[in-house]
């Protein structure tokens, strides 16, 4: 794994995280198993709080990239692993605690982040890209969510992120059938926000991550934590409000608009 000059962070077997693909101040984690399209392993799942906590908690990291090696994003959790666990009462129960978590922690990831999706998004994949802020796909996407086509009961966290994502309708479609959808139609129903030919995924999801390095750190994470306050039933004022006296304090505001006065790029103080 190569490393630019910011921190180190743990990666683990088939989730790897460098910092020097995509511009500076740009992490891509790459889930790295393109044998199986990238499935995810219940050991990955496990893992994968633990990965993103090293760029989480690391001020050089402004902006996460979710990708896949290879020609897929993800086909989901590796189907072997669903049986796998001790009780025999509820074989998925570690499964679904460890996926639960790792979602969580995606979800949660205070900075900006940008699925980039290319081939198989499914299941789990699916799952993974609706934790991510926003999702860049090429034209070779293919989108699934199938619990059907194996009597898995999709939990209320996942199914939550769908209909917050794509609406009711659209989660019942996917969920009933099972089937599988093209990129034009995830682009259509709201499932991804770009769709661009192959050969310009990479190079504009690489364009953009260097707009949101350039732009203040503390609207970011302002916007995130009053998106999610309202996803969860708020209004947001308490965190609008907190995040406020934050940039005045930090001096946020007074840089963007001194920047802004004197025609010049910004150079905003805060690092969270």
């Amino acid at each position: 794994m190569r490393m630019s000059a910011m921190t180190a962070h743990p990666t683990t077997e088939h989730l790897t995280l460098t910092h020097d693909g995509l511009g500076p101040g740009v992490a891509v984690l790459t889930i790295d198993r393109p044998a199986k399209r990238n499935a995810l392993t219940a050991g990955m799942w496990r893992d994968l709080p633990a990965v993103l906590a090293g760029p989480a908690a690391d001020p050089a990291v402004r902006v996460l990239v979710v990708t896949g090696a290879g020609s897929s994003f993800c086909a989901g959790a590796d189907i072997a692993d669903l049986l796998g666990g001790p009780d025999a009462e509820d074989p998925m129960a570690a499964l679904r605690r460890d996926n639960l978590a790792a979602q969580a922690a995606l979800r949660e990831f205070p900075k900006p982040t940008i699925a980039m999706v290319r081939g198989h998004c499914i299941g789990g994949g699916v799952e993974l890209a609706t934790c991510c802020d926003l999702r860049f796909a090429d034209d070779t996407g293919v989108f699934g969510v199938t619990p059907a086509k194996v009597g898995i009961v999709y939990t209320p966290e996942s199914t939550k992120a769908l209909v917050d994502l794509v609406g009711p309708a659209l989660t019942r479609y996917l969920l009933f059938s099972g089937e599988l959808v093209d990129a034009a139609t995830a682009l259509r129903t709201g499932l991804v926000d770009r769709l661009l030919p192959p050969e310009e995924l990479e190079p504009e999801v690489r364009r953009f991550a260097g707009v949101l390095t350039a732009r203040s750190a503390l609207t970011q994470r302002s916007t995130k934590e009053v998106v999610a306050a309202v996803l969860a039933g708020g209004d947001g004022r308490p965190e609008a409000a907190r995040w406020y006296r934050e940039t005045i304090a930090a001096g946020e505001l007074a840089e963007g608009v001194a920047a802004f006065g004197e025609r010049r790029p910004p150079a905003f103080p805060w690092r969270g």
